[in-house]
Formats: structure tokens, C-alpha cells, sequence
């Protein structure tokens, strides 16, 4: 396959985790609100499962000598990722990107907006890119024409699995101002709309740049696992206050989950 071919997929690829937000939205077509025991177990599910991608999917990846493996490599592009999301943080800890927002800005609000959701998503676009990195390689799986490696679809399904609360914590606030459903459905979607450009980016960096892709591959990983221990699971418990135990069990049982899925991507 050309690269234009290659890089269409990825798009796709990480297309898909953004149409996901919008799945969020759906509920609530249905009822007026969205049982905080699926979202907790969502969250959990889509934490065990990015945690278990990272390590035994992106590291080990890192550290395979098909790929150049190196420690050293692997062990800065990680350190890499996690400045990334603490730097990324503190740029937009100031900005409000409040969904109840949306609905209301201006075309240079929406902008600004998307500007800050890059900055936020760029890391999951990151991981999806990365995870093509041995996209037309054997070993990988036959889907339309291409050989796509077994990581990248965990890692396309672990970022749609997760994208799905964070779509319903947009759609939330959107509901109580009244706003119609199909339009909470797309400001989901809008949220995680730079996560397919980064992944472009990434896999073009990648495919373009062999020697660093021990690096390539710690930084989505560290990045990935920075994000799960700093966002996913602080979020979770903050949606799971109220619930007995405080949703520390809707939590442990997405986590072990998502991690039991995730086991047979060890062995391969």
C-alpha cells in the first residue's frame, strides 16, 4: 500500500475513536440520565485496558529487537510523553473549554476551543498513530488490503472504549441547557476531532524516522499511562462520589477487565 493509503487508514482509525464521543451523547435519546455505575465501569474498562496496551503492546514493542529495541530509547520517549501531558496540563489549566460553552461560541471561541482540545487529545492521537507503526509489516492481521498489527486495534478500541464517558460528562451540561440531542452528538465528536491528526502525525513521524521508534513507542506509553493515573482514574472516582464505596468497585472491576482483555496481547 502507498503511504497516502497508510496514512487514510490511521485518519480513520483515529476518526473512529472521535465518533465514539459522540456515542456518549446517545443515552440520552433514550432517558434523561446516564447511570454513573456504567460510566465508573467505563472509565475502569478503558484505563485496564490503555495501561495493559502500554505495557504489554507499545514497551514491549519499544524493546523488541525487530524494532531497533532500546531501553535507553524507550525509557526517554516515555519521560518525553509525560512532560508532554504535565506541560500540556499546565497550558490549558487556565482555560475553560466548559462544554456549556459550545453551544453559545463565536467561530474565533470555537477555535480557540479546538486549540486547547489538541493540546489535550494530542496524546491519544499519539498512541494511535504510534500503535500503526508496523502497519503492511507481517504479523499483523488482513483488513481491506492491509496488514494492520494487532496493537493498533486494541489501541483504536481502548481510546473509542474511553471516549465514550468523557463523551456523556460533555453531554451532561449540553442536556440541561436544553440543547438537541443531535447536537450534543456532534460537540462529542468536535472535542476529540484532533485525536485522527494526531495520529497522522505520529505514524508519519515514525514511518519516517525508524531509528526512534523505541522513543516513538515509550513516549505514547508513558503518555498513555501518565493520562490513565492523573485523568481517567481521578476522574472516574469523581464521578463515582455518592455511589457505595465511592465507585471504587464499578472501578477495580472495569481495571481487572480491561486488563484480562488485554492479556493475550502478552503472549503474541
Amino acid at each position: 500500500m502507498t503511504l497516502l493509503a497508510n496514512l487514510v487508514l490511521v485518519f480513520i482509525a483515529g476518526l473512529i475513536t472521535a465518533l465514539a464521543t459522540g456515542i456518549g451523547a446517545l443515552p440520552f435519546f433514550l432517558v434523561k440520565d446516564v447511570n454513573d455505575r456504567w460510566n465508573v465501569g467505563l472509565w475502569g474498562l478503558a484505563s485496564g485496558i490503555m495501561v495493559s496496551a502500554s505495557v504489554f503492546g507499545l514497551i514491549s514493542e519499544g524493546l523488541s529487537s525487530a524494532n531497533g529495541g532500546s531501553v535507553i530509547g524507550v525509557v526517554i520517549g516515555m519521560l518525553v510523553g509525560v512532560a508532554l501531558v504535565v506541560v500540556s496540563d499546565y497550558i490549558i489549566s487556565g482555560t475553560d473549554v466548559n462544554p456549556k460553552k459550545y453551544e453559545q461560541a463565536d467561530f474565533k471561541k470555537l477555535i480557540l476551543i479546538l486549540g486547547v482540545l489538541t493540546v489535550h487529545s494530542f496524546p491519544e492521537g499519539v498512541a494511535i498513530g504510534v500503535s500503526f507503526a508496523d502497519l503492511g509489516f507481517q504479523g499483523g492481521y488482513q483488513f481491506a488490503g492491509f496488514v494492520v498489527p494487532l496493537l493498533a486495534i486494541f489501541m483504536t478500541i481502548a481510546i473509542s472504549i474511553h471516549n465514550i464517558p468523557e463523551g456523556v460528562a460533555i453531554s451532561i451540561p449540553l442536556h440541561s441547557m436544553g440543547v438537541r440531542k443531535w447536537r450534543m452528538v456532534w460537540w462529542s465528536i468536535f472535542s476529540s476531532l484532533p485525536q485522527p491528526i494526531g495520529a497522522v502525525i505520529a505514524f508519519y513521524f515514525v514511518r519516517s524516522a525508524r531509528a526512534f521508534l523505541p522513543m516513538g513507542f515509550g513516549f505514547a506509553a508513558g503518555a498513555m499511562i501518565y493520562l490513565v493515573l492523573s485523568e481517567f482514574i481521578p476522574e472516574a472516582l469523581e464521578v463515582g462520589e455518592g455511589l457505595p464505596g465511592d465507585g471504587y468497585r464499578e472501578l477495580l472491576s472495569g481495571l481487572t477487565l480491561g486488563v484480562l482483555l488485554m492479556l493475550p496481547l502478552a503472549f503474541i
